[in-house]
């Protein structure tokens, strides 16, 4: 616990000097000067000193942060030389150089680290390269978070200047200030700042369904007959009938990740075949480097027709656009052009989310999930789709009536009775029961029977105390 004493350099008249002397961290005795101040302003620093040393074991409190914030330069300097803050030479660093140590500091994917580059262009050109990070505060935030949103990205002297980047989309507003939130939250964490800026900024929905497009099999027809090789055709059907996330786990499928259907002794397919999905983006889940899907049968001739293609020892089922400049994209939409097909929002996703939109309509969402990778919450945000064929179906077949039991009001035993009678009658009328509750084949011997049971006057009464039970 600190205390305070008089500096032994004390002039005569006026205040005092005082020093706060406590045990540093480190085990070592150290002094904190003031200089000519109060009784009552040493004591309110001495309070404020034992609050911050007992917080540097475990984490500074808001409040801490503030008053820290707060100092005059010269006081947090003399708390920076004994070791107890950083220095503000270093709090004072620049957006710029800060983003630059960010970056230096993250372990992401190259695709993660692209992502997060178009937020620190974003932040650069609005506050400038140059900003003192710690005069960012809430309100520039959400002035931030307006421009990037109206598509206005720079400053020229202070003011907004329109840029020629088009209004961003509120799933895509979403995902940068939530990348910002992160950026600054490192700040605090490094003690660069005091707060963070974007802890309260609206982010906004990340669920654009606009986007969502569903391709029919015919349109995927015509765009796989325009591919122009086998190797073209099964990285198209991949992605449309496998769900496979385009490149990375088209390029990180092995032949020996490939088992093949089987025939019985009859020559009927066993249904064995699967793939072994390797995934780089959930690989640092447990258990989510891999996943396996069926070789499901649209996709089984796609994947033939490359395997008779491939050389003796191949290892990877597409040998092609391995470096890193290869544009996808930019080829299926020439691919699309010659089929005469429309492009469609979002080439590789809305392919992926056709397919679960597909599966979920055969077999259950956690089965489709395991298959295609992600979550329930995150399919029925990003992939479930509403078709026309839902419409359709709708509109042209009547909803099947469900007709419940009658039921009475029962006040009494009598009336329990009654109940039980009445819905037992009404259940052996539409599923006969021998004397075990147990359905009997629908003929009129079994039928009769059943009534039998429900009119025995012992079985009510049974029924009736079973319901007085409840």
């Amino acid at each position: 616990m600190a205390s305070i004493s008089n500096d032994p350099n004390n002039r005569r008249g006026g205040n005092s000097r005082k020093r706060i002397l406590f045990m540093a961290p480190d085990g070592k005795r150290k002094c904190v000067r003031l200089g000519p101040v109060t009784r009552a302003s040493a004591e309110a620093f001495k309070s404020r000193l034992d609050t911050l040393l007992a917080e540097l074991q475990t984490g500074i409190g808001p409040d801490t942060a503030k008053w820290l914030a707060e100092l005059p330069d010269e006081l947090h300097s003399r708390l920076a030389a004994v070791g107890l803050v950083k220095s503000r030479s270093r709090q004072a660093m620049t957006l710029d150089a800060f983003l630059a140590e960010y970056f230096k500091a993250i372990t992401v994917k190259p695709g993660t680290e692209a992502a997060y580059d178009h937020t620190r262009r974003c932040l650069v050109q609005f506050f400038g390269a140059g900003c003192n990070l710690r005069t960012i505060g809430p309100e520039e935030a959400d002035k931030w978070r307006q421009a990037i949103k109206a598509g206005i990205t720079t400053t020229i002297d202070g003011k907004l200047a329109d840029d020629p980047t088009r209004p961003l989309a509120d799933a895509t507003v979403g995902r940068r200030v939530g990348v910002a939130r992160q950026m600054f939250k490192l700040a605090v964490k490094w003690k660069l700042i005091s707060e963070n800026p974007f802890t309260d900024v609206q982010g906004g929905c990340q669920t654009n369904k606009s986007r969502m497009f569903f391709i029919a099999r015919d349109v995927a027809q015509k765009v796989i007959d325009a591919c122009p090789d086998a190797q073209w055709k099964l990285l198209f059907a991949l992605s449309r009938y496998g769900g496979l996330r385009c490149p990375s786990e088209h390029l990180a499928l092995k032949w020996g990740d490939v088992t093949w259907n089987t025939v019985d002794e009859n020559g009927k397919p066993r249904g064995d075949g699967r793939i072994r999905v390797p995934s780089c983006k959930t690989e640092h889940h447990a258990g989510g480097d891999h996943r396996f899907i069926p070789l499901f049968p649209e996709l089984e001739p796609y994947l033939q027709a490359v395997f008779d293609e491939a050389e003796i020892g191949a290892e990877y089922v597409i040998t092609r656009w391995r470096g890193t400049n290869s544009n996808l994209r930019t080829e299926l939409l020439r691919i699309m052009a010659r089929a005469g097909v429309k492009p469609w929002p979002k080439l590789f996703h809305n392919l992926r989310a056709t397919r679960q939109t597909e599966l979920v309509e055969t077999y259950p969402l956690h089965v489709v999930c395991a298959w295609i990778g992600n979550s329930q919450d995150v399919a029925k945000d990003h992939y479930l789709q509403v078709t026309d064929a839902h419409f359709a179906t709708a509109a042209t077949m009547p909803t099947p009536a469900v007709n419940p039991p009658r039921t009475i009001t029962a006040t009494t035993s009598a009336g329990a009775v009654a109940i039980a009678a009445q819905n037992a009658a009404h259940l052996a009328a539409q599923t006969p029961l021998d004397g075990f509750g147990h359905g009997l084949p629908d003929n009129p011997e079994n039928i009769t029977k059943g009534r039998e049971i429900c009119e025995n006057p012992e079985n009510t009464e049974l029924a009736g105390a079973s319901y007085r039970a409840q």
